[in-house]
């Protein structure tokens, strides 16, 4: 049985995670691909809410294999604490496993992260400053720490010392941050890596395995496609590649084990951060929306950009990703709105019109919907 992919078909926070529990009662096997705990997934489960920003939303579920695949970033800190606050509230996390090749956010990721933001003043991208496109930077530099790396205390130190030389001007603000201590922050790692060693495995193979046998295999997507390093409106995206395709790269299956991909995308649209948006709104609709659909963020809390509908980025986002489904979320919060607003093209400069998507970023910029 071909795996079904769930991928945001907006700029994130569509409801991804909600679609994926309800996929997981009758799937086998649910992998995270990309992404790390910029995510934010919110399950509600008798009345009682868990928010998820790295463990699979299958978890909730007994029985099932949740994986988090080599594509994802981890901060293997904030993995131990989700852990943690699942076992507090007996949740039965033993079907969790890692990928060995995941590769892990360090303290001077989230440094480097902080500092970058703070230099670019007004121009900021609005990342949540984990830490995770320094993380990617560095996997891309060959200077990662993977999840494997835990594991053996000389290499582990070795890495640390080797990824951090190159960055010594950039972290020379933090140079007298106990947490950049080669010895302390190996000591550190390695002690977290005694704590996951117990999930740390082969996912592709776990994945294969299932996949042979004709189980179903979803694989969970984090963000959108509108915020894809290559697809989406850069520079003001996330450092991965939410898109169906990074389904395959970020966990070792190849594109014929993908039989089917959902996207999923609100009645409305939402976004957080900077860049451009061309339906945004900024009337009492926004606030209607802001409120009634509780438009703020997961991870952040930051209260999100909201807007009508927008067929034009929803055509593009069904293009990119091959999307053979189409999840509609949230649309008891326009109940009782007499009038709805539906974006079909963009009208752009000196009164140009655009059906598709412009492959332009300076025109997006400037274009707003014709409704």
């Amino acid at each position: 049985m071909p795996g079904l992919a769930i991928v945001g078909a907006q700029w994130g926070d569509e409801g991804k995670g909600k679609v994926t529990d309800l996929l997981a009662e009758r799937a086998d096997v649910i992998i995270r691909f990309q992404g790390g705990n910029n995510a934010g997934h919110t399950i509600v489960r008798d009345g009682d809410v868990f928010k998820l920003h790295l463990i699979p939303s299958g978890i909730l579920h007994p029985g099932k294999v949740c994986a988090v695949g080599n594509g994802v970033v981890i901060d293997p800190k904030v993995m131990t604490a989700e852990l943690d606050g699942l076992r507090r509230r007996g949740v039965d996390v033993s079907g969790l496993r890692i990928s060995a090749n995941a590769h892990l956010i360090m303290p001077y990721h989230m440094m480097i992260d902080q500092a970058g933001e703070a230099r670019l003043g007004k121009l900021q991208i609005g990342t949540t400053r984990r830490g995770i496109g320094p993380c990617y930077a560095d996997k891309a530099a060959r200077l990662g720490i993977r999840m494997q790396d835990l594991l053996d205390e000389k290499i582990l130190k070795q890495k640390i010392y080797a990824a951090m030389e190159p960055k010594r001007q950039l972290l020379r603000p933090f140079e007298k941050e106990p947490v950049l201590d080669l010895h302390a922050m190996t000591e550190d790692y390695r002690t977290l890596g005694h704590r996951l060693e117990p999930y740390i495995a082969d996912t592709q193979r776990i994945v294969w395995d299932a996949l042979d046998a004709e189980r179903l295999v979803v694989f969970e997507g984090a963000q959108g496609t509108l915020l894809d390093i290559d697809h989406g409106t850069y520079p003001f995206v996330t450092s991965s590649n939410p898109v169906a395709g990074e389904a395959c790269v970020g966990t070792g299956v190849g594109p014929k084990d993908i039989g089917m991909v959902w996207g999923v995308a609100k009645a409305y649209v939402t976004r957080v951060g900077s860049g451009p948006f061309p339906t945004e709104l900024h009337d009492d609709m926004a606030d209607h929306m802001r409120s009634h659909g509780g438009e703020f963020g997961t991870t952040t809390g930051r209260a999100r950009r909201c807007g009508w509908l927008d067929l034009v980025a929803l055509r593009y986002a069904a293009r990119v990703n091959g999307l053979t489904g189409l999840v509609v979320t949230k649309l008891d919060v326009l109940t009782g709105i007499e009038e709805l607003s539906v974006a079909v093209r963009y009208l752009g400069p000196e009164g140009a019109s655009f059906d598709d998507f412009p492959y332009h970023q300076s025109i997006v910029h400037k274009s707003v919907g014709d409704y």
